[in-house]
């Protein structure tokens, strides 16, 4: 056995170079964690705004830093980060001639780890980031919110119509990169692995046997720290790793319900469950304010209740279910938080736009 462990470990690169299809697949594992998790915060938060709202509004911050206990500890302990880990990989130092003999249990090193950690969690932390900046300009760009002249909406005008682009070539370089891969011209399918110096490689009989015994050294009852300077360390190191080993074995009980999770919300399961829950529509509020000023309502349905117009740009109030043209209406809720015709109480969040089968 331990002959054959000795040529495994000295393998060549090619022997141990997982394909395309174990890369792949680690990599969609935690982009489907993410809104799998982000779904569950959004229930809690519905179903008890006061206790769990927070969870939503900083839900982005909170992913992030549980993330990164979580994938330093792999990256620290295994060599390999979490949804790397689970499919049996590990990072190998590039241009380190004791790379093939290092064990995966020796964890990367501290320059490794580090870059690994930035583009596995700040990167993307940052990407989610801006792209709810470019929604939310692209949504203020849509209803002329700022005046035509300001400097301000030229500049974001120019930063949304260079986005697209800039994503563009962003992603085309990581579909190079992966055609690379396949063709057996680059031994990275995935640029950031470059830049943060390491390479995947599959795990090795002497990495499980390695892994498994640091694992049941660590569950044995060791000698109290003699100061208490060590004693406060250690306790901090068994916290952060309980709560790493926590999160990692919730993440792997939760992998095989991603699955069902992307079933469950898919678009045609979604339609059928709609076509078989179907309501009939409820009839219009009743009027709730009869005062002189009231708008009354006008006869044809595209015209809008405020400014007895044809409407421009849509809008519905969602506290009430009337439309008017946005502007009509954002004007108004924004000065008497109530809807024109039912006097419900409305903030300028209900405002909803409406788009048109032709748009």
């Amino acid at each position: 056995m331990a002959e054959h462990g000795a040529h495994i470990t000295t393998a060549s690169v090619a022997d141990d170079q997982p394909s395309i299809f174990e890369v792949v697949a680690q990599d969609s594992l935690m982009t489907a964690v993410r809104p799998a998790l982000q779904h569950v915060v959004k229930v809690l938060a519905e179903s008890n705004p006061a206790y769990y709202g927070f969870l939503w509004r900083w839900f982005d911050e909170i992913f992030t830093l549980l993330d990164l206990l979580l994938q330093q500890h792999y990256l620290s302990k295994t060599s390999a980060s979490f949804s790397e880990n689970f499919y049996g990989l590990k990072r190998i130092v590039m241009r380190d001639t004791h790379a093939v003999q290092r064990l995966a249990s020796a964890g990367l090193p501290r320059q490794q780890l580090w870059k690994s950690v930035m583009f596995l969690v700040l990167l993307p932390y940052l990407k989610v980031k801006l792209e709810k900046l470019v929604s939310s300009l692209r949504e203020e760009d849509e209803y002329s919110i700022h005046p035509p002249s300001s400097h301000w909406k030229r500049f974001y005008r120019a930063f949304l119509a260079a986005y697209p682009f800039v994503n563009m070539a962003w992603e085309g370089w990581f579909l190079v990169q992966q055609l690379r891969y396949i063709l057996g011209k680059a031994q990275h399918h995935s640029p950031l692995l470059q830049l943060a110096g390491v390479r995947l490689g599959r795990l090795t009989v002497q990495d499980i046997q390695a892994l498994e015994h640091k694992l049941a050294e660590a569950s044995k009852i060791q000698q109290p720290a003699k100061s208490i300077s060590e004693q406060i360390k250690s306790t901090l190191k068994k916290a952060v790793g309980g709560v790493a080993i926590s999160l990692s074995t919730g993440l792997s009980v939760g992998v095989f319900f991603l699955q069902f999770l992307d079933w469950w919300y898919s678009s045609e399961n979604q339609e059928t469950i709609k076509s078989l829950t179907a309501l009939p529509t409820p009839p219009p509020p009743v009027h709730l304010d009869y005062n002189s000023d009231s708008p009354l309502l006008p006869k044809l349905k595209t015209v809008c209740p405020l400014c007895r117009k044809t409407r421009v740009n849509d809008t519905v109030l969602a506290t009430s279910g009337y439309v008017f043209c946005y502007r009509c209406v954002f004007n108004y809720v924004r000065s008497h938080q109530a809807c024109p015709i039912t006097g419900y109480p409305t903030e300028v969040q209900h405002l909803i736009k409406l788009y048109s089968p032709e748009n």
